[in-house]
């Protein structure tokens, strides 16, 4: 039984043109100690998904599922109370904007304080702070930070950003949760400590099984780092499967476009070279294209792109095109 089972999931909200479907029957299938990888570009949906998960849209969404299941349990039937005692132990998030996530009113130290989980704490109760402070230094050494002590002293906004989502993934990690989900968890951190972070959820991976859905649009981290992979394109999936196999042979030509489009050393590239890029622009929600939504940007449409095309297998993953990659385009 998978970890996380997600089957026809939709979000919707209204807006002064009518009730708009922000995300479209999205399936996703994460198993225990997996690590899998969610792309596509901005305003396709996949933080849109994360939320749902975590359960912490707002009322003005709308999600619906066939199936929206952790470890057997039904998220959507859960009450509020419920959903919080799973969240943060089993299921932990890490958000792109760790401005918007920690409290400026207080310092970093006494919110890491006062997150911190204390279930394994088995020494007496005159030496827990001095636990604490150990505990936390562990933390924050681990994603990089050497100079903990003046970081627990400032306030979120005399941090750069980067420091700041370095303090949130210590905190997340803290509790030490079944299923990690990562929202562009590097993207405002210094280059030099990307790896750091990848290495260290790797880690956490392989020795306590933790399962990871990371969310991104850096193709390189998802090759390195996953191993099955999750295409969006304007709120639906359209490819998935194992990520060294996407990879290899793409089907769908949104798929194709997204690995096109990633920087390459070739020896024959001419000097200054620009990168190679879809036409056109995701559509707003209010005017998507009938039939297949990636229509009016393929370099393979055809007229039988007007109808919606239905999710195929082929060769152990999925994908939702009329003309995949393999098979020519007829006239």
């Amino acid at each position: 039984m998978p970890l996380l089972d997600i089957r026809n999931l939709s979000i919707e909200f209204d807006s002064p043109h009518g009730r708009i479907r922000a995300v479209d029957r999205v399936n996703l299938s994460l198993n225990a100690g997996e690590i899998m990888g969610l792309v596509g570009e901005s305003g396709s949906g996949k933080s849109l998904v994360a939320k749902a998960i975590m359960g912490i849209l707002t009322d003005r969404w709308t999600v619906s599922a066939d199936r929206l299941r952790y470890n057997g349990v039904d998220l959507l039937g859960l009450s509020a109370s419920e959903r919080r005692k799973l969240m943060g132990r089993e299921i932990a998030m890490v958000f792109q904007e760790p401005s918007s996530s920690l409290d400026p009113n207080d310092t970093v130290g006494h919110q890491f304080h006062e997150s911190l989980p204390m279930d394994e704490c088995d020494v007496p109760f005159y030496r827990r702070k001095k636990w604490r402070d150990e505990q936390i230094k562990s933390l924050l050494h681990k994603v990089g930070i050497r100079d903990h002590k003046r970081v627990l002293k400032s306030y979120p906004h005399e941090l750069s950003e980067g420091m700041c989502q370095k303090v949130l993934i210590a905190m997340t990690i803290a509790y030490k949760p079944r299923l990690l989900i990562a929202d562009e968890p590097t993207t405002v951190i210094e280059a030099g400590a990307q790896d750091q972070i990848f290495k260290l959820f790797k880690k956490l991976n392989q020795l306590n099984e933790v399962s990871i859905l990371l969310i991104t649009h850096d193709l390189e981290h998802v090759e390195n780092w996953t191993e099955t992979l999750t295409v969006m394109y304007c709120g639906q999936t359209v490819e998935s499967g194992f990520t060294k196999d996407i990879f290899k042979q793409p089907f769908h030509p949104y798929t194709m476009a997204l690995l096109q489009s990633m920087p390459h050393f070739d020896e024959l590239l001419n000097h200054k070279s620009q990168l190679t890029t879809l036409s056109g622009c995701v559509p707003s929600l209010q005017h998507l294209p009938i039939g297949c939504r990636l229509g009016p940007r393929c370099p393979r449409a055809h007229r039988k792109c007007v109808e919606t095309p239905v999710m195929e297998k082929s060769r152990g993953h999925y994908f939702s095109c009329h003309f995949p990659l393999t098979e020519s385009v007829e006239s």
